[in-house]
C-alpha cells in the first residue's frame, strides 16, 4: 500500500471526525435546523443503499440482477458513502469471504496473534479501522472482480470515484447555501449532510467487520465467526444479520426469519425494485436449505 493511499484512508477516517466535533462546538447552545438534519438522515439513506444493496448484495454477491441504469445509480450512491471505489471495495469483500476469519481475511478480529483482554481489543481494533491501513485495497481486482472490470460503466465509476466522493459533500453545502442563503448555512449543512453522515456510516459498516465477527449469536453453520447482532440492524440496513449471511452468502435477504425480515431495510429495497420491474432473478434461501444448516 502507498503512502499515498495509506494518507487517503487516514484523512477518509479523520476528517468525517474533526467535522463531528466541529458541529458539536459550532452548535453548543442551539438546536439543529430541519435543514441539517434531513440532509443527515436522507444522505445516509441513499448512501447507506448504495454501500449495502449495491456495493454488497448486487455487485459482490449477485444476489439480485438489475437493469443498467439501476447498476450505475448503485454504484454512484454506493461511491458516495466513501469507502472506497467499486471495484476495489468488491474485490476486498470477496477476499473476505474466501478467507474469512482465517489467514488472508482482510479484516478478521480473530487471525492477529496474542490471548486475553488487550490482544482482543488490538484485533477488533485491526478488523474495525486498522485494516484500512495495512489490507484495504490489496485484492487483486482481476482476481476477486474481474466480471465487473469487464463492465465499461463500472470501470468509469470506479475511475470517478474522487468524483463521487466531491460531489457527496458540495450537494448537501449547495442545499444549505440554497435554504439558508449564507454561508454559514452551507457549512453547517457540509457539516452534518456530509462529514457526519459519512462519519456514522463508515462506522456502522466498520462494525459489521468487527463486532458481528465477535459478539452475537449464531443461527446457522458457518465456516467462520459470523455473528447476528439485531441491535444494528435497522442502521446498518439488515446488514447485521451477518450469521445468517455468511451461511447464504448470495441471499438477497440477510433477515431469514419473519422477525428478522422485518429488521432488513436493504431486503425491503430490493423487494420494492423487485416489484417495480427494476430486479429480477432475486436469491431466496428454501426453507429446506435453511434448516439444512440450522445450529437452532
Amino acid at each position: 500500500m502507498s503512502r499515498a493511499h495509506k494518507i487517503g484512508n487516514l484523512l477518509g477516517i479523520a476528517l468525517p471526525f474533526v467535522g463531528l466535533i466541529a458541529a458539536v462546538v459550532l452548535l453548543w447552545g442551539r438546536g439543529v435546523g430541519v435543514t441539517e438534519l434531513v440532509l443527515l438522515v436522507g444522505g445516509y439513506l441513499l448512501t447507506g443503499v448504495g454501500i449495502t444493496v449495491g456495493f454488497h448484495r448486487l455487485f459482490t454477491h449477485r444476489a439480485f440482477e438489475a437493469r443498467k441504469a439501476v447498476r450505475v445509480s448503485f454504484a454512484v450512491l454506493g461511491s458516495m458513502a466513501v469507502e472506497g471505489p467499486i471495484l476495489a471495495w468488491v474485490a476486498d469483500h470477496r477476499k473476505h469471504h474466501q478467507f474469512s476469519d482465517q489467514d488472508g481475511d482482510p479484516h478478521s478480529p480473530h487471525t492477529g496473534e496474542g490471548a486475553g483482554f488487550w490482544a482482543a481489543l488490538r484485533n477488533l481494533s485491526h478488523a474495525h479501522v486498522g485494516w484500512l491501513f495495512v489490507a484495504e485495497g490489496r485484492a487483486d481486482v482481476g482476481k476477486y472482480a474481474r466480471d465487473l472490470a469487464a463492465e465499461r460503466s463500472m470501470r468509469v465509476v470506479h475511475r470517478l470515484f474522487g468524483v463521487w466522493v466531491a460531489v457527496s459533500l458540495l450537494v448537501p453545502a449547495g442545499i444549505g447555501y440554497a435554504v439558508a442563503g449564507t454561508w454559514q448555512g452551507a457549512f453547517t449543512a457540509l457539516l452534518w449532510g456530509g462529514a457526519i453522515r459519512i462519519f456514522l456510516l463508515h462506522h456502522v459498516t466498520f462494525s459489521i467487520n468487527s463486532i458481528c465477527h465477535f459478539w452475537g449469536k449464531r443461527q446457522f453453520r458457518s465456516k467462520d465467526e459470523s455473528r447476528n447482532v439485531w441491535l444494528l440492524s435497522l442502521i446498518s440496513f439488515g446488514e447485521s444479520w451477518h450469521n445468517n449471511h455468511h451461511a447464504f452468502p448470495t441471499s438477497a435477504f440477510h433477515g431469514l426469519r419473519r422477525f428478522e425480515a422485518w429488521l432488513d431495510p436493504g431486503g425491503w429495497v430490493i423487494t420494492g425494485l423487485e416489484k417495480l420491474g427494476l430486479a429480477s432473478k432475486v436469491v431466496r434461501i428454501p426453507p429446506e436449505r435453511q434448516a439444512a444448516k440450522s445450529l437452532v
